[in-house]
């Protein structure tokens, strides 16, 4: 008897365990008008290969639940059985199937599951995804509220208090998505009421790496509104959820951001202690482990970069370069709107050497990055920083004359 090593995987990636694939089975079999009986048991049986071809209404549940076929699932037919063509309802397993970003669809009538869940974590999978690659916009923030919203009330028709907590847990962090992007275009007021409604839904649902979440966005979002202090108390606060203990990348996470903090408060050893704690605990992460689509962004490139932040902000520049060179050799080319501002940081380092010419040319690279997208508050915000220290550096460069111009005309261009 061989092993459904597909089928495993799947679960894996769904982030489901045996009853919560039961339940979902029967959730579907319910909404059409079917009896669900599938227990923990059988879905067991399914894993160890005891039952190969599952029965006809079960197969097409668990297709509806994956979005695939059994066969994609590891199943097998008894041997000179054709596999048969599906008998489903198809419009009805698109609807099942469909996982809405905006506008979301209505919620089904029948008692919420977990493939509601599923449905509302490719959502927000699809929100993090369109972040990656162009930035906080208001587009992104109205979608990540909607979702937000289902989320909630999708809840108060709960199968479960299980299933009740993971939909405060989804409204968490939907309401997460809409504060970062809110960061990230620097509308710190909007992001902010955010930020302290995300943190309740999180203790609603019981979910610290949601809570990690929210103080990793309110320490950035204090140092862009100059509360240094706070920023060093929001990264303490990280490192204190239960999730570091468990899992040392968000505790690395935390640590990184803790340092940043320091670093802008001007302590030294403070920054290079929580970059020092950092850098141990990634090293003790395991890069391939499942972890939410969020947090994707964070590994040894990230860190590097921000590194370089840190380094800069207390003096060493030389430092702070090395490390940026070092990051765009590992950002992956999905996250276009971190690669432009590692640039920007790298250019930022070279101008504190005072390599004027190098690092107008490195910040030129900035727009072509972003090109066909406006450029995000916050991105807009770090230019005017580079922006200043030239004119304050090199006032009567001619390279930098140029780079002015080609400044204000892109700032123009990005509102």
């Amino acid at each position: 008897m061989e092993a459904n090593r597909h089928l495993a995987d799947a679960l894996k990636e769904a982030g489901l365990t045996q009853n919560e694939l039961a339940e979902s089975v029967n959730d579907y079999l319910r909404s059409v008008g079917r009896e669900g009986t599938v227990s923990d048991r059988t879905v067991r049986h399914w894993l160890t290969g005891k039952t190969r071809w599952p029965h006809p209404r079960q197969r097409e549940a668990v297709e509806a639940v994956f979005g695939c076929t059994a066969g994609e699932l590891g199943f097998t037919p008894p041997a000179g059985r054709p596999s048969p063509t599906r008998t489903e309802d198809p419009v009805h397993r698109r609807k099942f199937l469909t996982a809405a970003v905006v506008p979301l669809i209505a919620a089904r009538p029948h008692a919420v599951g977990t493939t509601d869940v599923i449905r509302l974590r490719s959502g927000l999978d699809a929100l993090t995804a369109l972040d990656a690659s162009r930035g906080g916009h208001e587009a992104l923030e109205r979608a990540a509220l909607a979702g937000a919203a289902e989320a909630l009330d999708l809840q108060k028709r709960a199968a479960s208090q299980r299933i009740r907590q993971r939909l405060f847990s989804m409204a968490a962090n939907y309401t997460a998505s809409a504060a970062w992007s809110a960061v990230d275009a620097r509308q710190s007021d909007r992001a902010q009421g955010h930020l302290n409604r995300a943190l309740y839904l999180a203790g609603m649902g019981k979910d610290p790496v949601a809570e990690l979440r929210v103080w990793n966005s309110h320490a950035m979002l204090a140092v862009h509104r100059g509360e240094f202090s706070q920023a060093v108390d929001a990264g303490q606060a990280a490192q204190a959820t239960a999730v570091t203990r468990r899992d040392p990348l968000f505790a690395s996470l935390a640590h990184a951001r803790t340092a940043i903090g320091h670093s802008t408060v001007g302590d030294r050893q403070g920054a290079l202690r929580s970059l020092g704690h950092a850098e141990d605990a990634l090293a003790k992460a395991s890069l391939e482990e499942s972890r939410p689509s969020w947090v994707a962004f964070y590994g040894p490139a990230e860190l590097l970069a921000i590194t370089a932040i840190v380094r800069d902000d207390i003096g060493d520049s030389a430092g702070a370069e090395a490390a940026s060179h070092r990051a765009l050799a590992a950002i992956p080319q999905q996250y276009r709107r971190n690669r432009a501002l590692a640039t920007l940081q790298l250019a930022l380092t070279q101008l504190h050497q005072r390599d004027v010419d190098q690092a107008c040319a490195t910040a030129e690279q900035v727009f072509a990055l972003m090109t066909g997208n406006p450029l995000p508050g916050r991105m807009r915000s770090y230019l005017g920083d580079f922006y200043r220290d030239l004119t304050t550096l090199a006032p009567d460069s001619g390279t930098a004359r140029e780079w002015e111009d080609r400044y204000r005309s892109e700032w123009s261009q990005a509102r």
